[in-house]
């Protein structure tokens, strides 16, 4: 009979109902049990999920109406026979296409990033003999040997463990290690509490033990996890949501006007058939931005450069602009808001209690005593508690290339540190007080004990380090500045919970003097008590000093940041104070998560910035419910835990440091420092480039409606065409290669980070832009048409006339320019008319490019064109002056009216 799910679950029966549960003896399984149980569970793998063909899925990237309006104007160009220009338009469609192709294969190769942490190896018990069997064959019931090192094979219910530390980060996002022991937890235990069990794919970092196999494959707490991120749905940013809507009716509109176009020119104006045909597709043409793609790329690829120098690596293009949308930032606190590194921030003795300034691992930072600035030195109880947890301790410290590197525990480093900041030399200090014995740390009995003698009288005595339940279990005195006195047990409990309140780890250190004989160290000689207590350490993973500012920046930018961490409530509330994220709401736990209904959580999200004790499930729901409150979320992770929210989110963002692969690969940013303040700073970038986006399209379609419309008026007039096709084209190349593309450089305006995020359902094409288009748009067609019957009336040739209509819609484009480097604020002043260098280079490559356009032969024989004079040129600059001024006089007006409003 093959096992069965058990009724409770595994962590919390004891190791024996376990056993009995899955059928399986001290001896293993048997090699005819294993391989019927591998024939009903399956191989211990993650299933591959059904995956789109490579070939369906190249084709989808065409699926985009404004691809389709690039196709149809390569259609057009086609037609005409301007070949280079088909290609170029192609060449867009076809690179934009690749990008989207490989892009879309990074969410595949996320999964393959976490089948790819399987350990392959395994140590079986089969027939009651040892076996290292391929991990894919593991079954339930299998008993599974580990050591420090190994990768867990499988989800384990641990039989017997010495010494045993789980490495659990990917799967919990908890820095430390958890000491893991055999005894059963509470039914509701949240995942980072289950002790009793070892997790498919976490690191085994002490000790060693052995568990029997409970759950395979995409049962396990990982494979639970991969499952999820199959099935989280990319979405779409709001660029392209954006840019998707403008397509649609842009197609709309230009499919109308060419239509509408055409059949007045060949019913009501009598036109040849073939004229009016090249006159609609010359409108579809002139009205299609074939450069916009071509300009949102380069503009976009800007930005990743900039985010690159400030750490913030993005992997998706799109994700540059989403950024500058983000109204709402989740981060886990472990090395993000946090240095990821333990230190001591207090020690508490009978009598005192000492704050130690500085963070990390850095011996930087002094003492402190009611606010007032002390030597340690002349603290005796405080001097010889730094002397205790120096010399009771196996952790180094080491200065590498100006960095100081810690060898061996975080928590004993942090020791190490705080003694260092108080004069001590750990070489001479060690050669000065010899060790002459040790009781290495475990978990079974939460101490560590170390026997000395004085180097010149031989004078003997021992520390205790451990929990402090543990270590004021065995003390009967308390060392005082004064002197010894007996215990008072109630105040060091009142000193416990007092620290522990801040978020800080608890660790005491006590010490006794044994005899001058005594050699060795016996359990008995802490056992029988007598110990003195020194002192309580307060030790936590402080806050970077860069991350609280960086979470005040996002504040004043209307961005909340919410903290979602695997870790305890406590710590994470008072690391949230350190940072000034809202705790108002309380913290909220992974088991309230697990009772709250998703309409619940929707409201929750709105109230509540702390979430402790989260799963990955909890994550990816709280997603979810900040989503739908209709928020744009960027989601931090490091751990695959964080996978599926990351995916989830509109920006996910993975460590660059100590993120696994698997977070990499689905994130669209990853950070080069692991630091919350990078975040603040690619947020600022996002939100320069969305600006600058705006500004490219608001500069571009005004230049296609003033073509546009120049051709409808010659048609509705009945009148030659001011524009030929190719000099339509010639027009869009141009303007978008030099003029747009200088936009697109523009740097970051003042205040950027001080307003608002844009709501999520904000077009890209405003109202207000609307109005910008098509009054540019008014003045462009009544100086381009304007001027041009002004030639035609003079009985100039035509393609004198032609050019001078197109020098014309030339220039005023350039003194829009300017216009566009502010889309409110006023450039009538250095820094608008000189401050960009881009600007002024595109506008000189323009001036050479449109020369060679209207005076060198091969491009008159191309482009119809004639050469013009001065007093031509004349007419055509003071047109350019003109727009200039009527769009500072346009801006103005708009901007005393939001004023008044």
């Amino acid at each position: 009979m093959n096992p069965s799910p058990p009724d409770t679950p595994w962590h919390s029966q004891d190791t024996q109902q376990v056993l009995t549960s899955l059928e399986v003896s001290d001896r293993g399984l048997g090699a005819d049990e294993a391989r019927q149980r591998l024939e009903r569970f399956g191989p211990n793998r993650l299933p591959q999920p059904e995956r789109t063909g490579p070939l369906k899925r190249f084709l989808l990237q065409f699926h985009n109406v404004l691809i389709y309006i690039l196709i149809a104007a390569a259609a057009g160009t086609a037609f005409l026979q301007h070949w280079v220009d088909t290609g170029v338009i192609l060449g867009v469609v076809l690179i934009n296409a690749v990008i989207g192709f490989i892009q879309e294969g990074k969410a595949e190769q996320a999964l393959d990033a976490i089948r790819n942490m399987l350990s392959p190896k395994a140590m079986a018990l089969r027939d009651g003999q040892r076996r290292t069997v391929p991990a894919e064959e593991l079954v339930p019931g299998d008993i599974v040997y580990l050591q420090a090192g190994d990768r867990v094979p499988a989800d384990l219910r641990l039989l017997r463990t010495h010494n045993m530390r789980i490495d659990e980060a990917v799967l919990t996002g908890e820095s430390v290690a958890v000491d893991k022991k055999t005894e059963p937890v509470e039914e509701a235990a949240d995942l980072g509490d289950r002790t009793g069990m070892a997790f498919y794919g976490t690191l085994v970092a002490f000790g060693q033990g052995r568990g029997v196999v409970v759950t395979t494959g995409a049962d396990t707490q990982i494979g639970r996890i991969s499952t999820m991120l199959g099935e989280v749905e990319t979405l779409t940013t709001p660029l392209l949501r954006d840019i998707a809507i403008f397509g649609r009716w842009l197609s709309v509109v230009i499919i109308a006007l060419a239509g509408f176009t055409f059949a007045f020119g060949y019913w009501l104006r009598d036109y040849d058939l073939m004229e009016t045909f090249l006159a609609a597709v010359s409108l579809a043409v002139a009205a299609i931005p074939e450069g916009l793609p071509a300009i949102m790329t380069i503009t976009l690829a800007i930005g990743v450069q900039r985010m690159a120098a400030r750490n913030a690596i993005i992997r998706r293009l799109p994700a540059v602009e989403t950024l500058g949308s983000v109204t709402t930032i989740c981060s886990d606190k472990t090395g993000t808001l946090t240095r990821n590194e333990m230190t001591v921030k207090s020690m508490v003795t009978a009598d005192q209690t000492f704050e130690i300034g500085g963070v990390g691992y850095e011996p930087h930072g002094g003492f402190a005593l009611d606010g007032q600035d002390i030597n340690p030195d002349e603290q005796p109880v405080l001097a010889e508690a730094l002397r205790g947890i120096l010399l009771c301790n196996d952790a180094e410290l080491q200065q590498q290339e100006g960095q100081w590197k810690l060898e061996g525990d975080p928590t004993e480093g942090s020791l190490v540190t705080a003694a260092l900041k108080a004069g001590l030399n750990q070489k001479q200090l060690n050669e000065f007080f010899p060790r002459d014995d040790v009781i290495p740390f475990e978990s079974s009995y939460k101490f560590m004990a170390t026997l000395h003698h004085h180097h010149e009288n031989q004078h003997r005595f021992l520390y205790l380090k451990g929990a402090p339940e543990r270590v004021l279990a065995v003390c009967a005195q308390e060392r005082t500045s004064d002197g010894d006195r007996e215990i008072d047990q109630d105040r060091w409990q009142q000193q416990m919970e007092t620290i522990a309140a801040r978020g800080q780890r608890l660790l005491a250190v006590a010490t006794k003097e044994v005899e001058t004989d005594h050699n060795a160290l016996e359990f008995s000689d802490i056992e029988d008590g007598g110990l003195t207590m020194l002192a309580l350490c307060g030790i936590i993973d402080p806050p970077r000093d860069e991350a609280i500012e960086a979470v005040q920046q996002c504040r004043e930018a209307g961005i909340d940041v919410k903290m979602i961490t695997g870790d305890h409530g406590v710590t994470a509330k008072a690391i949230a104070e350190e940072l000034n994220i809202q705790t108002a709401g309380g913290v909220v736990t992974g088991q309230q998560l697990e009772q709250t209904s998703d309409e619940e959580m929707v409201q929750m999200v709105r109230e509540v910035d702390v979430f402790a004790r989260a799963t990955p499930e909890h994550k990816l729901r709280l997603v979810r419910a900040i989503q739908a409150n209709r928020q744009v979320v960027a989601m931090t992770g490091d751990g695959v835990n964080d996978a599926p929210a990351l995916k989830r989110a509109d920006v996910g963002i993975a460590m660059g440091i100590k993120g696994t692969e698997a977070t990499k690969e689905v994130a669209e940013m990853v950070l080069a420092d692991d630091n919350f303040a990078s975040i603040a700073h690619a947020v600022e970038e996002g939100r320069t480039v969305y600006d600058n986006l705006r500004k490219a399209i608001l500069f571009l379609l005004p230049t296609n409606g003033g073509q546009a419309f120049t051709i409808v008026a010659a048609i509705m007039l009945g009148l030659t065409l001011p524009l030929t096709p190719v000099q339509v084209l010639w027009v869009n190349m141009v303007t978008a290669v030099t003029l747009a593309l200088a936009l697109a450089f523009e740097p970051t305006e003042p205040g950027v980070m001080k307003r608002p995020p844009r709501p999520p359902e904000t077009p890209i094409i405003t109202g207000f832009l609307i109005w910008r288009v098509v009054f540019v748009s008014a003045l462009l067609v009544a100086g381009t048409f304007g001027h041009f019957l002004w030639m035609e009336r003079q009985e100039v040739a035509v393609e004198v006339a032609r050019t001078v209509a197109i020098n014309t819609l030339v220039m005023g484009q350039l003194f829009y320019l300017f216009n566009s480097r502010y889309i409110l604020e006023p450039v009538c002043n250095r820094e608008g008319l000189l401050g960009s260098r881009p600007v002024l280079i595109a506008i000189g490559v323009l001036i050479v490019l449109q020369g060679l356009f209207t005076y060198a032969p091969p491009a008159q024989f191309l482009f119809g064109t004639a050469p013009i004079g001065l007093e031509d040129w004349g007419r055509i600059l003071a047109f350019g002056l003109l727009l200039f001024v009527l769009v500072e006089v346009e801006k103005a007006l708009f901007k005393s009216r939001q004023t008044r409003l």
